[in-house]
């Protein structure tokens, strides 16, 4: 495909996260002996569900909402993946993060296929009342794709634990029984943080994981610190780095890169960003956001303030886009300077982008890879919730890190193999394994 042809359908895909999927899959199983039969068993979802629900809001009235649950495979496993709440969402939407979650649990080796969910609705604009009404009536509109432990929901964009308690507690009233391993991403109480090395202080502790609220932060520093300790930068002082999106995904890495002596110089959000050279002071960053209207970092008074365009294009060395996708595109990818970028967000580069950035020598460690620590985490806490035992905060960080290497080490090997990026290596991998698997179970009886 040539950078021409790529950019022109680049309108198309930042509207279309399903085409970008799709375009990405035509490339990656153009590099496997796969038959036609297995090609397009893989590149559609297994089922799809749409539903049309009302919800009394608080003043009376009733507001009808759309929502959907799509399972892309169930060869590996159960299918898991996260549910938002977004004004955005669209079917084609679903369809592709539920292929991404498919390809991400495959490359990270665990037992799951890839599903997604979404509602199609505005969270800032909704109470705390009507939040939960609306929630607990789209957990009972899908419930007869979730039964039990054949789909597992998760947090997303505009969900958070508290959401997922709700659409746990409303299928346990359903079945007469609590079913903690039902969902993922449930509140485990609070949390006392000595640092990054796992001296965590569990306080009440509910259900759920510990760690799994900073586990694709952590993950993706995980990533960011191999990656640059296989070209030599083992110096965290001296590396600095730019987050876009300072949200539950931008804070966790920026507090874990800080703690293990990384120099965070620049962040942001909707409301803009803020620079230092010498480096933030990321607690101090964190505990204002947390005090300000709206959670926003703009009015920081110890960093210059710059904007979200400006960030993307600091001098620094490494970038971590944590926001939305298609935020570096072709527009905008030569003015990156950086020359590793880490993929805290799903899809934050398009597909021209990659191909600027290819040429110009920039590293991009994929989504598939480097925010996969709450998928990751996510499964421990299944595990944890099957079992009814709950690990320490030191056995989670450790077993992260263990699967995020391994899964690290597995893409690079596919990388020299193959002669592609890492991206393209990250799916040849995980579509190689759910291909084999596929081809193991049979694909008709």
């Amino acid at each position: 495909m040539t950078l021409q042809s790529d950019a022109a359908s680049e309108t198309a895909c930042r509207t279309d996260l399903y085409d970008v999927a799709l375009k990405r899959f035509e490339r990656a199983v153009s590099y496997l002996d796969l038959s036609e039969a297995v090609k397009n068993f893989l590149r559609v979802p297994k089922r799809e569900l749409t539903v049309n629900f009302p919800v009394k809001m608080d003043n009376g009235e009733i507001a009808n909402f759309a929502g959907y649950r799509v399972h892309h495979s169930t060869v590996l496993g159960p299918t898991m993946g996260g549910v938002r709440y977004t004004p955005h969402a669209n079917l084609d939407m679903v369809r592709a993060l539920a292929m991404w979650t498919t390809w991400q649990c495959a490359l990270v080796n665990l037992p799951y296929g890839g599903a997604k969910g979404a509602v199609i609705c505005d969270p800032a604009q909704l109470s705390t009342a009507e939040r939960e009404r609306l929630t607990r009536r789209y957990a009972g509109e899908i419930s007869v794709l979730i039964q039990g432990q054949s789909d597992i929901p998760a947090p997303d964009l505009g969900t958070d634990a508290q959401t997922i308690a709700w659409m746990m507690d409303t299928y346990s009233l359903v079945t007469g029984r609590s079913i903690p391993s039902l969902v993922t991403g449930q509140r485990t109480g609070h949390n006392r943080h000595n640092g990054h090395n796992g001296q965590h202080r569990p306080h009440v502790p509910i259900t759920g994981s510990l760690d799994r609220a900073d586990a694709t932060g952590l993950g993706v520093v995980i990533c960011l610190d191999e990656a640059l300790c296989r070209v030599g930068l083992d110096q965290p002082a001296e590396v600095r780095i730019a987050i876009q999106g300072f949200g539950s995904v931008g804070r966790w890495v920026a507090r874990h890169a800080a703690a293990m002596g990384y120099r965070v110089v620049a962040v942001s959000d909707i409301s803009g960003g803020l620079y230092d050279p010498n480096g933030l002071n990321v607690d101090d960053v964190i505990a204002y956001a947390e005090s300000n209207v709206g959670g926003v970092v703009a009015g920081y008074p110890c960093a210059d303030a710059i904007t979200n365009a400006d960030l993307l294009a600091l001098d620094c060395d490494v970038l971590v886009p944590c926001a939305l996708e298609n935020q570096i595109t072709r527009e905008n990818a030569r003015d990156v300077r950086a020359f590793l970028i880490v993929e805290g967000a799903t899809g934050p580069v398009t597909p021209a982008a990659d191909l600027l950035l290819k040429r110009r020598d920039v590293t991009v460690i994929p989504d598939m890879l480097a925010n996969a620590g709450g998928v990751i985490v996510s499964y421990f806490e299944w595990v944890q919730g099957l079992q009814s035992f709950l690990w320490d905060a030191r056995e989670v960080q450790r077993q992260l890190r263990r699967v995020l290497l391994k899964a690290y080490e597995d893409v690079m090997r596919t990388r020299y193999e193959f002669g592609v990026t890492l991206r393209t290596a990250a799916q040849i991998a995980a579509i190689k394994r759910v291909s084999e698997a596929a081809m193991v179970r049979g694909l008709v009886p």
